[in-house]
């Protein structure tokens, strides 16, 4: 596919959010924090965290990492974008590898690198592209648009999506394409976190059954070719 998945990143026009750095050494500072917010979210879990133990960790002044960031609502968004992009650009490489690919391919392959980044990435099984549980951090008022304050983390995820797929979703309605995919992310995202709750790599039997219930129901909404 070879996408240019990062100029496709919605902005998340959320007032209190701060600008991202550009100079060299405001870039580091700034992945150190998303590192160590990172850290603290598999160690103490969303509703633990706070700014200071994360400055702390990052080994920067409080005061730095409120240049970047309003508070942990704009830590969790960014840490969120940040995992999305390295994933888009993760399946976009397997995509590259592995062409031409159909829809179940592009499903399974989709599938398969949430899980590799679930087992493998930190603080993804506290904030993958959204907050991974149920209980919502005090300070955050709105976690269903982390990604982007326009539409639901699942809709700006099936956005990406699409617009990695190119040709493959390139027919049809764009707006019914959109409400399949997030349905279908839906539908993924409750079977995996079942998934992951009593095995921290992943049931491989409950994986296998979310490839395949994505991709019977994508064959079903996706235009034929």
């Amino acid at each position: 596919m070879n996408a240019d998945t990062s100029s496709r990143s919605p902005e998340r026009a959320a007032p209190s959010s701060r600008r991202r750095p550009v100079q060299q050494r405001s870039q580091e500072r700034y992945g150190r924090i998303l590192d160590a917010c990172a850290g603290v979210l598999d160690e103490a879990g969303a509703t633990a965290l706070t700014t200071k133990e994360v400055a702390q960790r990052a080994q920067v002044p409080i005061g730095t990492l409120y240049q970047f960031f309003a508070g942990k609502e704009d830590l969790l968004a960014a840490l969120a974008s940040r995992n999305l992009d390295h994933y888009l650009q993760r399946l976009d490489d397997r995509l590259a590898a592995a062409a031409p690919v159909g829809p179940a391919a592009f499903t399974d392959l989709a599938v398969e690198e949430f899980v590799a980044m679930k087992r493998t990435v930190p603080g993804f099984g506290q904030v993958d592209f959204g907050l991974a549980g149920r209980a919502v951090p005090v300070g955050v008022r709105d976690d269903q648009h982390l990604l982007d304050a326009g539409v639901d983390n699942n809709t700006a995820v099936a956005l990406r999506l699409q617009a990695l797929g190119g040709e493959l979703f390139a027919t049809g309605d764009p707006a019914a394409l959109t409400l399949a995919l997030r349905v279908a992310l839906e539908a993924a995202d409750a079977v995996l976190k079942l998934a992951f709750h009593s095995d921290p790599d992943g049931d491989p039997a409950l994986i296998a059954e979310c490839k395949q219930l994505v991709r019977g129901y994508l064959a079903q909404r996706l235009p034929t070719r």
